[in-house]
């Protein structure tokens, strides 16, 4: 992910605002030759909205839920009918059911940006899931859908949401993709879909939550505030899976200190899980071994490094020392990276005397360059080990179970979202914390409910915790927050313990987010 902090130079402005002037003296097409009528432009086709509904059912715990699937898109549009945007979704909705409004509704998003739905959609939630096994047992290729015994279906009804360019949704002929590409413009686009589904499947009165992960819970925790600012639409419940509201957490900058006093942790954790840890620290959980990187994490780690050039050479020492008993390096290398462990370099060092890296995704997973000597790892092998399966699967059900036909590409993890705007976040660091921090005291029946995976290293669990630590929350609303830990990494259901865990805890959430009185 790309630094959050962005500048418009002044030779851009300078350059637009030529092209600007060149274009106001240019000829309209009636000047260009006298007498002539100009031609008229023909303009590109408008996309027409398709839906396609079939029927299906699965048996979750035991029971046999019949549930119909719609696959289709939803044209965005100004108040004047003018299109602009081609979104598409995946929908399921429990059959044989009374009364709607009284059954949970959930919209669901992955992140990126630039990521379609389809991680969460088959992956944890969605009626089927991916069977590709599991780091250090994975399945080969041609890959096979199964029945998701665990997903959220019994619980609550689904939405599947794909921002503009990624999977099908893209922006209508003649329309810059650019005006949606952007943390503001996101979330508009995406509660527009979202008031648009609520409004003609008619569940506005139905009890409402948004699941996001990675940048969507960026996205979800921006949604929270909007939804109730632009359409006075209140939530229940929102689920943050991987979260990251502060950039400033996770932004290995100079002169930003924070990101290796949060990431800590997490690489003491997968030291443990890859067995670079000393003896003591080895022999029990992984719990163990994080408690005491916290401590020293929020301690004497904080200490050093805001002591800074001015930390004696004996204290250094210490330090020194500690670090390479907490992540695995040997102090001769923390030494030389001036105690400061960028998380590139950690991937490549840790298991470089295998010749192996870890991935950034899930470092549980491991991969292997062409050069070993190098800095930097050449590819994240939990990505390389995910995507295929996701890819190939999504292509494989949207057409044989779904019957939703389409010669478009479906973008699963695309750079046609690129350049995205931060704006208004433009010379300092993304901070939507402060948004959901709002919408939950404005509403004091929304809860949230952060999953935590121990072996991400793309949004550490400390990093989440310090975040939602100072979240600046009321004292009678901070109960509204809840959270678990899962021996995991970013897209912790591809660990099956992992997924059982979190569809239980999910489950639970929403089930008693549905009931919750309001703080006082």
């Amino acid at each position: 992910m790309k630094s959050p902090i962005r500048f418009l130079g002044s030779a851009a402005v300078l350059l637009l605002g030529l092209n600007l002037s060149f274009a106001q003296q240019q000829l309209t097409p009636s000047q260009d030759k006298a007498g002539e009528k100009p031609k008229e432009e023909k303009k590109p086709p408008v996309p027409e909205e398709k839906i396609v509904q079939t029927k299906h059912s699965l048996k979750i715990g035991g029971q046999e839920i019949k549930y119909t699937a719609t696959a289709g898109t939803i044209l965005l549009k100004l108040e004047d009918g003018t299109p602009k945007a081609s979104i598409f979704y995946v929908a399921y909705t429990k059959d044989d059911v009374g009364d709607a409004s009284q059954r949970p509704l959930t919209f669901s998003f992955n992140g990126g940006p630039g990521s379609a739905s389809v991680w969460l959609h088959l992956g944890l939630f969605g009626p089927r899931r991916v069977q590709m096994g599991d780091a250090g047992a994975l399945l080969p290729p041609p890959y096979k859908l199964v029945d998701n015994d665990v997903s959220l279906l019994d619980i609550s009804d689904l939405v599947f949401i794909d921002p503009v360019s990624t999977g099908y949704s893209r922006a209508v002929p003649g329309e810059a993709p650019k005006q949606f590409h952007g943390v503001t413009e996101d979330v508009e686009s995406v509660a527009d879909f979202i008031r648009l589904y609520a409004t003609r499947n008619k569940r506005w009165s139905s009890p409402k939550f948004l699941a996001g992960e990675s940048y969507g819970t960026t996205r979800a925790a921006g949604l929270s505030g909007y939804l109730q600012q632009r359409y006075g639409m209140y939530l229940n419940g929102i689920v943050l899976i991987s979260a990251i509201l502060n950039f400033e957490t996770a932004e290995f900058d100079t002169g930003n200190d924070l990101p290796y006093i949060l990431y800590l942790p997490t690489y003491t954790a997968i030291a443990w899980y890859h067995k670079r840890l000393p003896v003591d620290l080895q022999g029990g959980d992984v719990q163990k071994a994080v408690e005491e990187s916290r401590k020293f994490a929020v301690g004497e780690y904080t200490d050093a490094l805001m002591t800074g050039d001015a930390l004696p050479t004996a204290r250094r020492m210490e330090i020194t020392q500690k670090l390479a008993r907490l992540t695995g390096l040997s102090p001769d290398y923390i030494d030389r990276a001036n105690l400061r462990i960028e998380i590139q370099r950690f991937t490549k060092e840790l298991l470089r005397s295998e010749r192996r890296t870890i991935g950034r995704i899930d470092a549980r997973f491991t991969g292997i360059d062409r050069d070993a000597a190098g800095e930097r790892p050449e590819f994240d092998p939990s990505i390389a080990a995910i995507i295929g399966p996701y890819s190939g699967m999504l292509n494989d059900y949207v057409r044989n179970d779904l019957k939703f036909d389409s010669d478009l590409p479906y973008e699963v993890l695309t750079s046609r979202v690129r350049p995205w705007s931060y704006a208004p976040y433009e010379n300092r660091y993304v901070n939507v914390a402060e948004i959901l921090r709002g919408a939950m005291t404005q509403n004091p029946f929304l809860h949230v409910f952060v999953a935590k995976g121990y072996y991400d290293l793309a949004t550490p669990f400390f990093a989440a915790d310090y975040t939602f630590d100072h979240l600046g929350l009321d004292p009678t609303l901070r109960s509204h927050l809840s959270g678990a830990y899962y021996e995991a990494g970013h897209m912790m259901y591809v660990h099956p313990p992992s997924r059982a865990k979190l569809k239980a805890d999910i489950a639970q959430f929403i089930k008693s987010s549905t009931m919750a009185n309001p703080a006082k």
